[in-house]
């Protein structure tokens, strides 16, 4: 611990999410599936850093990122967890894994019931136990794509009307015993073990959710044109989200700090739907889940939305938005003084550090350096601010610019 630093990694979480200084902005790797680094940039980084030994789990095989490491954490002054990482010091996992090899040839772990064949080509592929192929990482390429979403197969694509929407078996989307237990023990043990702020991640949302049912402009049209198919779809949607997030409230509230939602409501250049669409047919149901959260739990609520999404930011707050993630700077109308100066007193922003789509890949290390700065400068005052890049660190990120990056959100971001 630096000198300068007085207050526990939980602490200073808490604080920022306050709209309190705390001594330093906190900052986050990992935390959740938006926050995080690719394998691949992860082995590099490594392997720039010096650090051998240790295990590079992939946690989540689709974007293939890495849980990084304790020493990765505590180099980098990270102060949040994902409750259900698997890596040290975590306590008890449920979860097993076996060997595996990135696509750069470095060997690391992934879940045991990860089962990529070779393709044939040079590429990988998954399928489901009826032997259908259900996602493939092609030659070449860094990620496992969802096979569905390429030819447009979706549940509830030829729904029709509202009374076909009972028909889909909705209670297969309601979480188990035995995870929201494996979460507790996990939570408590992060909880009474370490000082890190903790967060859980719901994977509930609305917007999203509807898109993987009914494809995306379908859904799109639906949410206009067929609000009665629409709303019944939401209904139940929130019968099975506000059925998990209960169970997760009852089990995690005296553990963890911050609870995550995601749904992804922004393109580069502005919302989805307009903002008195979301208003009527979207804004009830997140409002309902927030507000259960913070009727019965101390919990943030977290909102991970990419894009931009200024336009509905007074609403995501009414709802009870506590923190927005991931500050897509890059995006229209998300330039970090004008949202600091708008929304600053009302919502913490938990991201917008690094430009992941333009900066941290391409830019020089002295050009990061000031970028990083400049944001610091904009969203730190007053608190309400956790760093981290804007989303996931990519392959062929050059090392040397994530541990600027890093270096300097830790070294710029002291309050005093």
């Amino acid at each position: 611990m630096s000198a300068k630093e007085w207050m526990s990694r939980r602490e200073r979480v808490v604080a920022a999410l306050r709209h309190e200084e705390p001594d330093r902005v906190p900052i986050d790797l990992g935390a959740m599936a938006s926050t995080g680094i690719h394998a691949v940039a992860y082995a590099e980084l490594k392997r720039y850093l010096g650090l051998k030994g240790g295990v590079i789990r992939v946690y989540d095989t689709g974007q293939q990122l890495a849980e990084p490491e304790k020493e990765v954490l505590e180099l980098f002054h990270v102060d949040v967890l994902d409750v259900a990482r698997s890596l040290d010091p975590c306590g008890p996992d449920g979860r097993r894994w076996k060997p595996w090899v990135l696509p750069d040839g470095t060997p690391c772990e992934v879940p045991e019931w990860f089962n990529p064949e070779p393709d044939g080509k040079g590429g990988w592929v998954v399928r489901d136990a009826s032997g259908r192929v259900v996602s493939r990482m092609p030659s070449g390429g860094c990620y496992f794509g969802g096979i569905d979403s390429w030819q447009g197969e979706r549940p509830l694509a030829k729904v029709k009307g509202p009374e076909e929407v009972d028909s889909y078996n909705w209670d297969a989307h309601k979480v188990g015993d035995a995870y929201v237990e494996w979460v507790r023990r996990k939570a408590e043990h992060l909880y009474r073990n370490t000082d890190y702020a903790l967060m859980f991640s719901t994977y509930s949302g609305f917007h999203e959710w509807g898109q993987g049912l009914r494809g995306w402009s379908t859904w799109l049209v639906d949410l206009t044109f067929r609000k009665g198919l629409a709303s019944k779809m939401l209904e139940r949607m929130l019968e099975v989200n506000l059925y998990n997030v209960k169970r997760y409230v009852e089990a995690l509230k005296d553990f963890v700090q911050v609870i995550e939602f995601g749904d992804d409501l922004g393109t580069q250049v502005g919302p989805q739907i307009p903002p008195k669409v979301y208003r009527e047919m979207l804004k009830p149901y997140h409002e309902e889940l927030f507000q259960y959260v913070k009727r019965h739990s101390r919990m943030f609520v977290f909102l991970h939305s990419c894009g931009s999404v200024y336009e509905l930011i007074p609403d995501l707050i009414d709802a009870g938005v506590d923190a927005l993630n991931p500050v897509q700077i890059s995006a229209r109308n998300m330039e970090p003084v004008r949202l600091k100066r708008e929304f600053g007193e009302q919502l913490a922003f938990w991201g917008g550090g690094a430009d992941t789509q333009r900066v941290l890949p391409f830019a020089s290390v002295g050009e990061v350096v000031a970028h990083v700065k400049a944001n610091l400068e904009a969203f730190k005052r007053g608190g309400g601010y956790v760093f981290c890049q804007v989303h996931n660190i990519q392959p062929r990120t050059p090392p040397q610019n994530i541990v600027a990056m890093l270096e300097t959100a830790y070294s710029s971001g002291f309050y005093a």
